[in-house]
């Protein structure tokens, strides 16, 4: 069924949550797994050319690569043999030509639940993912977390 799958990781609750999913799948299939972690564009506000210095950007490539790392080391201990890829840019265009170049038949996102405002204010990368992915997409949700009855 899916022999290549595309794991996306931001370090965050919801990127572990889709980590952990996609490493069951990909352990059950014994897929040939990639780990994608995207460098988001910094917004232009109006700033002329070369406000944002090389070394802010270096920075954020260190930190990437750092939860980068961290996935990849949490997929080697579930067994799964993974490569790791940085990329920079809008993170949907940056997955969907990711998978269309390595031929992924799975890609797998985490899903932050956001206020409506929230996802029209800054859309919503599972909805727009939805539209342009060129293979199957899991969208892994997180189990509400019980409340606490103090």
């Amino acid at each position: 069924m899916y022999q290549k799958i595309l794991l996306t990781y931001d370090g965050s609750r919801e990127g572990r949550t889709a980590l952990c999913q996609g490493a069951e799948i990909a352990l059950a299939l014994k897929a040939q797994t990639h780990l994608l972690a995207v460098i988001r564009p910094i917004p232009n506000l109006g700033l002329g050319d070369g406000m944002v210095s090389d070394s802010f950007f270096e920075s954020e490539q260190k930190q990437y690569q750092v939860i980068l790392d961290e996935g990849v080391a949490k997929l080697a201990e579930r067994g799964l043999k993974t490569t790791g890829h940085l990329l920079y840019g809008e993170p949907v265009q940056q997955i969907r030509m990711f998978a269309k170049e390595y031929g992924v038949d799975l890609i797998v996102v985490g899903h932050r639940h956001r206020s409506r405002l929230a996802r029209w204010w800054s859309g919503s990368l599972n909805i727009s993912l939805l539209d342009d992915a060129p293979c199957s997409l899991l969208i892994a949700v997180q189990d509400e977390e019980p409340e606490s009855h103090d």
